[in-house]
């Protein structure tokens, strides 16, 4: 069924044209690894500051207020884009395992994400009482965000389809 919405995929107007266009993609890619490069750096602050090894003079709450903008606003770009890479090359990312473990690890990081900002929303001081869990959170978030980007980059060099 994959394999023939990505054939239906690729043979529509839309998809044509991005593939056609010799610019398309590289453009696209290029504002993906930005994206990329700014969700990470702001993830991996905050994450850095959650296990306590970085950041230690702001607060969580001040880091939070900080980052997470950048967080929401890159990973925005990154579904725009993401978007445009999928309908300009639909096999070779909706066939491909590692981009189906991309995804599944974006789900888990977004999760997390979601945890960290509605318990710095309730609670600011919720972090810095609860050590244990922040510890566990940052170090468990800034795996699945190298995880990410890894499998991100495999798609490009795993077989697929």
């Amino acid at each position: 069924m994959i394999r023939q919405f990505c054939a239906w995929l690729s043979s529509t107007s839309l998809s044509e044209h991005i593939q056609d266009a010799f610019w398309v993609i590289p453009t696209v890619q290029t504002v993906h690894i930005v994206s990329i490069a700014i969700v990470m750096t702001s993830m991996a602050m905050l994450d850095l500051r959650l296990v306590g090894v970085a950041g230690r003079r702001q607060s969580l709450h001040e880091m939070g207020a900080r980052f997470l903008p950048w967080v929401w606003t890159a990973l925005v770009v990154l579904a725009c884009s993401g978007t445009i890479l999928i309908i300009g090359e639909p096999g070779r990312e909706l066939q491909s395992d590692m981009f189906w473990i991309k995804m599944g690890l974006l789900a888990c990081a977004l999760t997390l994400t979601l945890i960290f900002q509605t318990q710095l929303r309730r609670e600011k001081s919720f972090w810095e009482r609860h050590r244990a869990a922040a510890i566990l959170l940052g170090s468990v978030s800034l795996i699945i965000w190298v995880g990410i980007v890894a499998a991100g980059r495999w798609i490009a060099y795993v077989e697929h389809g």
